[in-house]
């Protein structure tokens, strides 16, 4: 450990790269959250499945690429794919437990993510595989720094997808029937809006933003039937240090995420990549319990 800190300071255009590589992936990490932060505001569910459902969408890109298709061409099929498989999914299991406690819900997605993840690993294997995308890569600061082009150009997909999604939920009537969703449902139902649609289409239409961050995840990074879990705990570790309906600190902590994961993986090594994002969960769930009880010492 010793030895890697010392080594980003006597090579500090390291620090380049890491930087880099954590605002590619961080980005993902930031759309993926996103989602996860509609389904949690809307419907008040806390879906533990959110990362297998990431992917679900990479492995559909990867399928896709297999057949000669590119991934970037892949990543619309697997939202079509994913919004489609949301919907049925909210239909079969989300909408009983809905209305039900926390416990329930919690347990309900957690048994969806065991299903997939033993679907995938029975359907793929459990070797990690990536869409190649056939794109160079380009060498800056005399060769020591690396940045593929579709790093990039994932990056931009990633901010037009969530420009798309945030300019759907303020302009479209869709998006404004699931706000009026979000702040009061019965008093949406009073005005007319269909609740239970609502619900449906919020949930497909996260399972499609997932779709589209696995896609991404799979040309950038790498994708396996169990991975599900960490991405799942990275979302939560957004949503809850950033808070609900908070787009640009889901975007900020999305990509600090990232960036921390990388000199994590670097620093401690890859084995203990995983449990710095544990332990950042951890860590958020901490303050923020101090946070409320602090407020809560305020009113009283």
């Amino acid at each position: 450990m010793l030895g890697n800190l010392s080594l980003l300071l006597q090579a500090p255009i390291l620090n380049v790269q890491l930087l880099l590589d954590g605002l590619f992936i961080g980005a993902i990490f930031a759309l993926a959250a996103y989602g996860l932060a509609l389904v949690w505001g809307v419907m008040n569910v806390k879906n533990l499945a959110q990362g297998d459902l990431v992917m679900m969408g990479g492995y559909i890109a990867w399928v896709l690429t297999q057949v000669g298709i590119h991934p970037i061409l892949g990543l619309p099929v697997a939202m079509v794919i994913m919004f489609a498989f949301g919907w049925v999914i909210y239909r079969i299991i989300i909408s009983r437990v809905i209305h039900k406690d926390l416990f329930t819900s919690l347990l309900a997605t957690f048994g969806l993510a065991l299903v997939i993840q033993q679907l995938l690993n029975l359907a793929f294997g459990p070797e990690v595989q990536v869409a190649e995308s056939g794109f160079a890569i380009n060498s800056i600061f005399g060769g020591m720094v690396t940045v593929s082009n579709i790093k990039f150009i994932s990056l931009i997909l990633a901010a037009i997808l969530a420009a798309m999604v945030v300019t759907f939920m303020k302009f479209s009537r869709m998006g404004q029937a699931i706000r009026a969703t979000a702040q009061d449902p019965r008093a949406a139902m009073v005005m007319g809006i269909d609740t239970e649609r609502i619900y449906a289409f919020t949930f497909a239409l996260n399972a499609a933003i997932c779709g589209a961050a696995g896609a991404l995840i799979s040309m950038i990074w790498v994708i396996q039937p169990f991975f599900g879990i960490a991405h799942s705990i990275r979302s939560f570790v957004v949503v809850t240090a950033a808070g609900l309906g908070n787009l640009p600190g889901v975007i900020v902590t999305g990509l600090g995420l990232g960036v921390a994961e990388l000199y994590a993986g670097f620093v401690f090594g890859a084995e203990l990549q995983q449990f710095t994002v544990v332990g950042l969960l951890v860590a958020v769930l901490v303050w923020r319990q101090i946070q409320q009880s602090r407020h809560r010492q305020v009113v009283q």
